[in-house]
């Protein structure tokens, strides 16, 4: 029988880039569990997040921006066209979300998607941090959300 070739929209991953994806965030889920939180000079937590329509458990590692004491910045990059799908389960499921911090357990947190003045104080400082946060967005068409994550 013949293979049929994989149906998906322009601009998405094909198979084996999201077997690639999945491979690469489970190993780095693993080192934020091991206390090795950081990857190419990035803080790195990870997102637990509710599936919008599965309604499974999603793990997603994220680098991280300090907000204050008690409060983590996210951005919402992903490549591509649209926001990435964590982004999405988050917001369909804020009061699900959870984080985990190097070698940390997990604790429930509340997402808040910044606006205006807000969203540009935070990606001032997240663009300093990161340089090249602010490159990948000036080649793209969709301005990046900032999730600030608070506990709860």
């Amino acid at each position: 029988m013949a293979r049929q070739k994989e149906q998906r929209r322009p601009g998405t991953p094909g198979a084996f880039s999201r077997w690639m994806q999945q491979k690469m965030n489970a190993r780095m889920v693993r080192k934020v569990r091991r206390g090795r939180g950081s990857m190419m000079g990035m803080d790195v937590l990870v997102l637990t997040t509710v599936g919008r329509r599965s309604g499974r458990t999603r793990e997603t590692p994220l680098a991280w921006f300090p907000d204050g004491p008690d409060a983590w910045l996210v951005v919402a990059s992903g490549g591509g066209g649209q926001h990435p799908d964590w982004h999405a389960n988050l917001m369909a499921h804020p009061e699900r979300a959870s984080i985990e911090l190097a070698g940390a357990g997990p604790r429930p947190v509340t997402p808040h998607r910044l606006a205006g003045a807000d969203r540009e104080r935070a990606w001032s400082r997240i663009s300093a941090a990161q340089p090249r946060i602010a490159k990948y967005q000036s080649r793209s068409d969709r301005e990046y959300p900032v999730i600030r994550l608070t506990p709860r």
